[in-house]
């Protein structure tokens, strides 16, 4: 028997919505970065990238456990000389909560182009609307991020 290697017409991509609304970050990610590497899918590979299309609404809802709002803090670096800026978990998720989920999704994937391609099928909102009505997402059912 030869070992099965999918093909991009053998991939289907499903929509799905997450309502993140006082669901645990760590938690929310592990369960997006789940179904956008595929690996729910009896094709999964993982040099392909066979997942699924996710979005995140209700991002400002999401809950952060014990003292992680203002301990943790998020970095990012400018490029130049002393550009390192650092910003505590709390006031990130009160000014721009899409980019703490985003942050979260994003170190739970490969680093590498495969994964920023997987990053981009990401969409999230801190509020309960969202544009992509269009694509009828369907609810994502619990058995898919386990």
């Amino acid at each position: 028997m030869r070992t099965f290697s999918p093909r991009p017409t053998d991939i289907e991509r499903m929509w799905y919505v997450v309502d993140a609304d006082g669901v645990v970050l760590g938690r929310l990610a592990s369960r997006v970065a789940h179904v956008l590497r595929g690996k729910h899918k009896p094709i999964y590979a993982p040099h392909a990238d066979v997942g699924d299309h996710v979005i995140v609404i209700n991002a400002a809802g999401v809950r952060l456990t014990g003292s992680k709002g203002a301990q943790s803090l998020a970095y990012r670096h400018s490029g130049f000389p002393g550009g390192l800026k650092s910003v505590p978990f709390a006031r990130l998720l009160a000014e721009s909560p899409e980019r703490l989920v985003e942050r979260a999704v994003r170190g739970m994937l490969p680093k590498n182009s495969l994964g920023r391609d997987m990053l981009r099928k990401l969409k999230v909102y801190p509020g309960s609307e969202h544009p992509h009505a269009a694509q009828t997402p369907l609810p994502l059912p619990d058995h898919l991020s386990s």
